[in-house]
């Protein structure tokens, strides 16, 4: 069975896609991308994830190797992925955080989320989950065992934004989810193999399993407390859900 060249070429212009949105890294050959690049690429978005993975992951090794405690190595992990992805997912949690928390009506609430500044609610929802983040990389210790757990977390979280943005209409009629659209179902479907694939194989078939639950209630809950709050799905909600899913998986990690 002969693969077409043209199948293969608009998978990887995909994935360069998916890597340019979706982190800070130089891309060779990619081009500025666009709301139809982004759902268009939806599927790659859980490989992107593991790119990220592999570098915290490096950088964890590296300070474990030199005798740094496994608080320090696990903070220079996340800081990594900080880096990399330009606080991407961060600056939508705690966009939401302050929108959805300060808000008293849909309109005020999408008005303070895209307000740059961070209120008390972002700033405590960033803290959350950087602690959550530094100490469960923390306990695991074991570089291999971390390394895996990062994989899983970082490439299934980002397989739960494709299925959000196709579960959530955008809340806007302008902006990047409305720009973006919806993901075709076989797109959708592509990013949900890769992420179960990938947590099956970072954390094994039973904990790959228990994440997957976890993964599939973390994303109803958040899709019912978008549309309470204001009528859909923005960009930063999907930075926030991107957080919460990596969130959950280091957390199963841990068992």
């Amino acid at each position: 069975m002969t693969i077409p060249d043209g199948w293969l070429t608009d998978c990887a212009n995909d994935l360069k896609a998916s890597i340019a949105f979706l982190t800070r890294l130089p891309v060779a050959g990619a081009t500025p991308t666009t709301g139809a690049d982004i759902a268009r690429a939806a599927w790659a978005f859980p490989l992107a994830g593991v790119l990220v993975a592999l570098i915290a992951a490096v950088i964890y090794a590296v300070a474990h190797k030199i005798g740094s405690p496994p608080w320090v190595a696990a903070a220079l992990a996340v800081a990594a992925t900080l880096a990399v992805t330009g606080c991407l997912h961060e600056d939508g949690l705690a966009d939401t955080a302050d929108g959805f928390g300060g808000g008293d009506t849909r309109e005020r609430k999408l008005e303070i989320m895209r307000d740059s500044r961070i209120g008390t609610y972002g700033v405590c929802a960033l803290t959350l989950s950087i602690l959550l983040r530094v100490s469960a990389i923390a306990s695991l210790g074991n570089p291999i065992v971390v390394l895996w757990a990062l994989i899983a977390a970082h490439g299934a979280a980002r397989a739960a934004m494709p299925v959000f943005m196709a579960l959530v209409p955008p809340a806007r009629s302008d902006g990047l989810a409305f720009v973006a659209g919806r993901p075709s179902g076989e797109r959708v479907i592509t990013a949900s193999v890769l992420g179960i694939l990938i947590l099956a194989i970072g954390l094994g078939p039973s904990l790959g399993i228990a994440a997957l639950i976890l993964l599939l209630v973390a994303i109803v809950l958040m899709a019912w407390l978008s549309v309470v709050q204001i009528d859909g799905q923005t960009g930063d909600v999907l930075g926030a859900v991107e957080q919460v899913s990596e969130i959950v998986v280091l957390l199963v990690a841990l068992r």
